[in-house]
């Protein structure tokens, strides 16, 4: 275990999902739904998000990724800075050659659940 410093320590936090979309009408609503209720978002912002929801589930599945509540809870963590996408991928569940992380490693520890 490591002391504590004075200096921060920051640690990067990859977690990469695969969502299989069961029903896209209600997944745009209910994305639609949240970001009309969305106090923060400006006119401009609103309209892009409206934009991304109506043209791929990708977008409308990006509103409901929320990074502050993944941390919230952990001792000591706070969360510094938060970024994400989502995109259409093509996968075969059925295919065992599909990697999952296809990304390079910098030697850090790593944990996977296959």
């Amino acid at each position: 275990m490591t002391s504590e410093t004075s200096e921060p320590r920051y640690i990067r936090l990859q977690i990469e999902l695969i969502a299989e979309i069961v029903d896209e009408k209600a997944l745009a609503e209910a994305a639609l739904e949240q970001v009309r209720n969305d106090a923060y978002l400006e006119d401009e912002e609103r309209a892009e998000a409206v934009a991304a929801i109506e043209i791929d589930p990708a977008g409308s599945i990006a509103h409901f990724v929320d990074p502050v509540a993944m941390l919230s809870g952990i001792p000591g963590v706070e969360l510094a800075e938060a970024t994400w996408e989502s995109q259409p991928v093509d996968f075969d569940p059925e295919n065992e050659d599909w990697e999952l992380y296809d990304g390079d490693s910098d030697g850090g520890d790593e944990a996977r659940q296959d």
